[in-house]
């Protein structure tokens, strides 16, 4: 049986390097009728209520804090904090909060791998800096070989990719750190 995996580009395309996930999402090729991707931008109710559907395996595409330089690109599972509060928020985009709606509301969390970059600026304007634009092209090819492996099996441990992705700054690598 082949796994059923949702794609969610997460961001908001207003505020500079934040509007990574939605950009990567938005080059993705299809994946069939087993991969849903969908850009929420800063739409986490949506998210939360699309992941109450029996879904195998979610990829988030995100900009994320504190993964090096910016334009670096780190690939790890998630582990929702389990005291996060239910607190959605229209005009942002918290997954810890995304997670305790999914929870508050009876749904299960699927396992969860991101593929995030690390940001430059996310001041307000609309564009990526060079470095995090120069990251997108391979976080594709990252979130393909992601992919590849959790259709196959959503549980496998997506610590050791097929092969290395590399960005600007040299190889990716993936990280067993929780974005929490």
């Amino acid at each position: 049986m082949t796994a059923r995996v949702l794609v969610a580009g997460i961001g908001n395309i207003f505020l500079g390097d934040d509007g990574f996930g939605p950009e990567v999402v938005r080059r993705l090729p299809p994946h069939g009728e087993t991969v849903r991707v969908v850009d929420y931008g800063i739409r986490g109710m949506h998210l939360a209520y699309d992941l109450l559907d029996p879904w195998d395996a979610l990829v988030l595409v995100d900009a994320v804090p504190d993964r090096g330089a910016p334009g670096t690109l780190a690939v790890f599972h998630a582990e929702p904090d389990p005291a996060g509060a239910a607190q959605l928020d229209a005009h942002a985009m918290n997954p810890d909060a995304v997670f305790a709606s999914v929870r508050a509301l009876g749904g299960t969390l699927p396992p969860t791998v991101v593929v995030g970059c690390q940001v430059d600026s996310v001041e307000e304007g609309i564009g990526l800096s060079d470095p995090v634009g120069a990251a997108v092209d391979p976080a594709v090819e990252a979130v393909i070989a992601v992919l590849a492996r959790l259709v196959a099996d959503p549980h496998e441990s997506i610590a050791d990719p097929p092969e290395p992705v590399t960005d600007s700054h040299g190889p990716v690598a993936p990280s067993n750190r929780s974005e929490g």
